[in-house]
């Protein structure tokens, strides 16, 4: 029995798409389907209905898949654990995260994350939306908020801060706001997502949490781009740590508040690394997830 062409069975089966799995395997979609054929072929009975809008399990193919798809999972779990007893990290290990975190946070690490472990192939999956973990076959994801919830490992890499920035031009030009409540009445930069785009909120020891309406006529979808539009005086802007900190630290940006902590969604807040749960964890994650907790260890 060919193992492979049982991994592109199950695929197939998750995925309900033969161009899906021809995607994520970077093959041609004829492929997959001369796989599942000669698996058919083998077998002596028909695994998946086609038709040109439709694929579907057969009755036979649904068992088979509730019998295989267990095992063959152990064969897989088995194979890394051989792998891993040689001690060093191999094969691929896909990541994903936003793009601007990528960009600003993990691209500078690799050359570093490369000479530690040659063998170790990574793929970054860089979206500004959240990638589907188990769907695309993700290794790890770097997300940002409160603590994802149940049916994942979720385990927090650095706790998450926002400061309001400008630069050191524009409040020339506009003079500097005294107090949050004063930024109703500048034109701020706006990120579009939902919660982000009105309201800003403030706390600090001593008096209530607080909400701050905002308002301006730049609107940008992009971190790193809403950084470099701060730097280029077009207005407050609210920015998480890791896309301001070395700006604030070289004086190039200004925390206007930094008696205050805020936000535009909930504070104490945090990136968490996810990962699907398993009961084995591959030893090239766990090297991977180890060399984060000691390379991020904050961004300011």
């Amino acid at each position: 029995m060919d193992i492979e062409a049982l991994r592109i069975f199950v695929d197939v089966m998750k995925h309900g798409s033969f161009a899906a799995v021809a995607r994520q395997r970077d093959i041609d979609p004829s492929a997959v389907s001369r796989s599942i054929s000669a698996l058919e072929a083998e077998l002596g009975v028909r695994l998946l209905q086609r038709t040109t809008r439709k694929l579907a399990p057969t009755e036979a193919g649904a068992e088979y898949y509730a019998r295989v798809e267990g095992p063959l999972h152990e064969v897989q779990r088995a194979g890394q654990q051989a792998v891993d007893l040689l001690g060093q990290p191999t094969g691929m290990l896909r990541v994903t995260a936003c793009t601007s975190f990528g960009q600003r946070m993990l691209a500078p690490l690799l050359p570093k994350l490369r000479d530690r472990y040659p063998q170790l192939t990574i793929e970054l999956v860089l979206a500004d939306h959240h990638v589907d973990i188990v769907d695309e076959q993700i290794d790890l994801a770097i997300r940002f908020g409160r603590k994802p919830g149940a049916g994942f490992i979720a385990s927090r890499l650095v706790p998450r801060k926002f400061y309001v920035c400008a630069s050191p031009a524009y409040l020339e030009k506009h003079g500097r706001p005294e107090h949050p409540r004063d930024l109703r009445l500048r034109d701020c930069l706006l990120f579009p997502m939902q919660g982000y785009r009105s309201v800003w909120k403030f706390r600090s020891e001593g008096e209530k949490p607080f909400q701050v309406p905002v308002a301006g006529h730049l609107i940008v979808s992009h971190g790193m781009t809403m950084t470099a539009c701060a730097l280029q005086g077009l207005g407050p802007a609210l920015l998480p740590d890791w896309l301001c900190g070395e700006e604030v630290a070289s004086g190039i940006l200004v925390n206007l508040f930094p008696d205050y902590e805020c936000t535009a969604t909930d504070f104490d807040t945090a990136a968490w690394l996810v990962y699907p749960s398993r009961d084995y964890i591959p030893l090239k994650l766990r090297v991977f997830i180890d060399f984060l907790r000691a390379e991020v260890t904050g961004y300011a």
